[in-house]
């Protein structure tokens, strides 16, 4: 489990880097009274955070993560599938908004 710790650890920082770019990116776009919606991910997306920038999902993401270091490895191995789902779903979406934002 220690190599699975290192690489999220790696991921959650590549995650939260591009969490910050894009929300300045969506701060330049709400000045410009572009990008009003509610939410960035969906209510049924696995995130129970509902917010209008990526930090916050990155934050519920680590907090996800340090909980699974304090779970015994059967239980931590089980709650990883979830996390690496949001954090999938995080980093597809941040690259779609990188994407279409740069346009």
């Amino acid at each position: 489990m220690d190599s699975v710790h290192q690489q999220l650890q790696e991921t959650l920082q590549t995650l939260y880097r591009k969490a910050v770019d894009a929300d300045a990116r969506l701060d330049q776009l709400q000045q410009q009274q572009k990008g009003k919606f509610a939410a960035i991910f969906a209510e049924d997306s696995g995130f129970t955070t509902r917010a209008k920038r990526f930090s916050p999902y990155v934050e519920e993401i680590a907090q996800d993560w340090q909980a699974l270091k304090t779970l015994p490895e059967d239980e931590a191995k089980a709650a990883l599938v979830p996390l690496v789902k949001k954090i999938e779903l995080a980093l597809a979406t941040l690259g779609q908004f990188t994407a279409v934002s740069q346009k």
